[in-house]
């Protein structure tokens, strides 16, 4: 049954600033330039800082308090003249729908896919094709199976599906014979390994490309005959079925392990943006002490335009004017956005510091050694509990922050970990066990690497109580692989 009816009830609504805010506080540093940057190019009401016109300009109080004795002023008038708001709007019969590029609120984030420009792999390769010898036919059918590689470059469709997507979709009759055919020139392109089905032939495609020698022939017979025992690393079933030596072994696997498995992604590779890395604190140790810095770009010289200023003053000898009052309404709009948004970048600033402040007391030790294994135990919550403020505040500032130090540059995420109980009773973090770990492994005898069973002894006998789950768990996040797979000869 429906009903109507009034009912009074308390809710908690963010305010659009404040979930303006919220999205700046978790941008980095070059991210908030760039912020910065479109405000000032879309709000006259703000501009960046001048030192030779300090002196003639108005602060951000003064300004702001000009702007709210105006307010009062108009208040005023509007009671006097009784103005309506037609009179700042003009009566237009277009809906604002048609007058809008975008439908979405100015909260609402954009999720635009950009268009991918330049030369595609799948170009490159019938670029190639048109200057191999082949018949008519064989090209048109090694076009069709360009266009069915996957991004690493591979042929993963069976042939008989490829001959029935060419009855059914160009009605063009072939058989697997003719598609071999096809997918032999395809294979002959360049680089080496496209077109191959399974990893492999892409090996195997490569390996028959390279000079004939000793150690081509013996990796092109492992690829050929003993994939299986090679990449499970028998290589003493290897070593028996070949008969060969231990070095003729070593340097076939050397060869084979310099070889491409992803040929697809080659010209990708060669044309990826590098991503500049830009500090957004610094924490230096001198003298035995820590001096924590926040990187000049999120902190600018912005203020109120004294050209505004001059529009008010202008304003307030002529307020009878009606183009000076619909004047004066767009300037209180740009004045109260740009009182916001320069209050917004000190608010950020403050949060940033704070919490930076806070992670760096808790690490001290870490800070002034740069030993992995002096990090403390921490989470989201520990710091906010010492700043006072939210976990998800937390979460949005250690989002794609770096930190500059003396030991190298490190993402915020990496001083945060969970904690683990020695022996002693102690908490320790999980990154100290993870750097003991990662240090047994890389000094282990790699004929013989140690299983997860001994590096479960090894951590106990440090004083860790850990199982060997626990073990394997942290050995996969440091993506190491099991004893067998890190097998050297």
């Amino acid at each position: 049954m429906l009903k109507q009816g009034l009912f009074q009830k308390l809710q908690q609504k963010l305010s659009p600033q404040q979930i303006q805010l919220m999205k700046m506080l978790q941008l980095p540093t070059m991210e908030m330039e760039e912020r910065i940057r479109q405000e000032l190019e879309e709000n006259p009401a703000l501009e960046g800082g001048d030192e030779e016109n300090d002196e003639e300009t108005p602060t951000e109080e003064e300004a702001i308090a000009e702007s709210g004795e105006l307010d009062s002023e108009d208040h005023e008038d509007q009671e006097r003249d009784d103005f309506d708001l037609s009179d700042y709007f003009p009566d237009d019969d277009t809906p604002d729908y048609k007058l809008s590029a975008k439908n979405t609120g100015p909260d609402e984030e954009e999720r635009d896919i950009p268009l991918a420009g330049g030369t595609t792999f799948q170009d490159h390769l019938k670029a190639q094709l048109s200057l191999v010898d082949c018949d008519e036919r064989t090209e048109m059918l090694a076009e069709h199976l360009i266009g069915n590689l996957d991004e690493d470059g591979y042929l993963r469709r069976d042939l008989h599906a490829v001959v029935n997507d060419l009855a059914f979709t160009q009605n063009v009759m072939a058989n697997v014979a003719e598609l071999e055919k096809a997918l032999r020139a395809v294979q002959e392109l360049d680089p080496a390994g496209t077109g191959a089905r399974d990893l492999r032939e892409c090996l195997l495609l490569q390996v028959r490309r390279m000079p004939h020698s000793l150690d081509q022939r013996v990796a092109e017979a492992i690829l050929d005959k003993h994939f299986d025992a090679f990449s499970k690393k028998h290589y003493d079933k290897i070593l028996e079925r070949l008969e060969i030596e231990e070095d003729a072994l070593k340097d076939a696997i050397d060869l084979i392990i310099r070889l491409n498995p992803k040929p697809g992604n080659t010209l990708r590779e060669t044309s990826a943006p590098r991503q500049e890395i830009v500090p957004d604190f610094s924490v230096m140790a001198v003298d035995g002490q820590l001096e924590l810095g926040l990187n000049g770009r999120n902190a600018p010289e912005l203020r109120i335009s004294r050209a505004y200023r001059d529009m008010m003053q202008e304003y307030q000898r002529n307020k009878k004017d009606k183009a000076a009052k619909d004047a004066i309404l767009f300037i209180k709009q740009k004045l109260d956005s740009a009182k916001w948004f320069i209050d917004a970048i000190k608010q950020r600033q403050h949060t940033l510091l704070v919490t930076m402040e806070a992670i760096m007391n808790h690490q001290r030790e870490f800070f002034l050694s740069g030993d992995e294994t002096k990090l403390k135990p921490m989470i989201l919550k520990d710091i906010a509990e010492k700043v006072g403020m939210d976990i998800s505040t937390i979460s949005r500032v250690a989002n794609s922050k770096y930190v500059q130090t003396n030991h190298g540059t490190y993402l915020l995420k990496f001083f945060f970990s969970e904690s683990l109980t020695n022996q002693e009773g102690e908490e320790v973090s999980t990154r100290e066990v993870k750097k003991i770990l990662k240090d047994a492994i890389e000094a282990e005898d790699k004929r013989k690497p140690l299983t997860d069973d001994e590096l479960t002894a090894l951590l106990i006998s440090k004083g860790y109580n850990i199982a060997r789950r626990t073990v394997a768990k942290y050995r996969e996040q440091l993506s190491l692989p099991v004893a067998r797979l890190r097998k050297q000869l």
